[in-house]
């Protein structure tokens, strides 16, 4: 599991070679590609570049795709990169929201990799988004409501090992994701998706016993009830800026492809 962020921050400090370095954040979610490059602090120095995700979107459109979005930022020292899926020592398992069979154990890492030049770190997107968002204290859960549902779970700073939750069942015979992924937010609209949000953070309450809940992702802006004073909604945009969090985490970065 990755090292407890607060200890990460205390000693980030004495890492001088990390200074100035640019991190290119790379955000692939199922209806948006995104791009942006972030200081050593994990500050945005750049406005985000976006394309539509395609559909399919195979492994080699979505290189094809990073290709130009990069194409439009300025250099970079290395990449970090949060994948829609699970994902295991930079090796895509499976993702739903791509349609495409060939991410069945892909090396995203390697290919990335060897497509910049640079060092690179692929995790799963909601673990991104999560390091990003967490102050690092207790039991913190991220859930991310985009074109599906992510999910990430940390205890006092350490990533746990990832867990799918989008795909479980969770009421009629639906999982999760079948219940508050976009297409059932469109389907149902905003005042019934969200008493199914409602219950589904009880549930997490229960399953989990989080001290912090943290809501993120696209869909996060149409949650319209209030969830109790243990949840918080962030901005989106922590999904690129926890990228700088993984060269900062010796566990993470460990082996990574250059």
């Amino acid at each position: 599991m990755a090292a407890a962020k607060k200890k990460v921050k205390k000693s980030a400090s004495r890492k001088k070679s990390a200074a100035g370095l640019k991190t290119l954040a790379f955000d692939i979610g199922g209806s948006g590609l995104k791009a942006s490059l972030l200081d050593e602090n994990g500050e945005m120095i750049t406005e985000r570049v976006r394309v539509d995700t395609p559909k399919p979107c195979p492994p080699a459109l979505l290189l094809q795709k990073l290709k130009e979005l990069t194409a439009q930022l300025p250099a970079f020292d290395r990449v970090s990169v949060g994948f829609p899926g699970p994902v295991r020592k930079g090796k895509t398992l499976s993702s739903a929201n791509l349609d495409a069979d060939e991410w069945k154990r892909f090396d995203l890492q390697r290919a990335i990799a060897e497509q910049t030049g640079k060092p690179t770190i692929v995790i799963n997107d909601a673990d991104m988004q999560g390091l990003g968002a967490i102050k690092g204290e207790g039991v913190e859960l991220v859930i991310t409501l985009g074109t599906g549902v992510g999910s990430a779970l940390f205890e006092d700073g350490r990533l746990a090992p990832h867990i799918e939750l989008a795909h479980i069942p969770f009421r009629k015979g639906q999982t999760y994701e079948e219940q508050l992924g976009n297409p059932a937010l469109k389907k149902v609209g905003k005042r019934v998706w969200n008493k199914r949000l409602a219950k589904a953070v009880e549930v997490f309450r229960t399953l989990t016993n989080f001290d912090k809940l943290y809501i993120g992702g696209g869909n996060a802006a149409n949650v319209l009830i209030n969830l109790g004073p243990d949840v918080e909604i962030v901005p989106n945009t922590l999904g690129m800026r926890g990228g700088i969090w993984l060269w900062k985490d010796t566990d993470l970065s460990d082996g990574v492809q250059k």
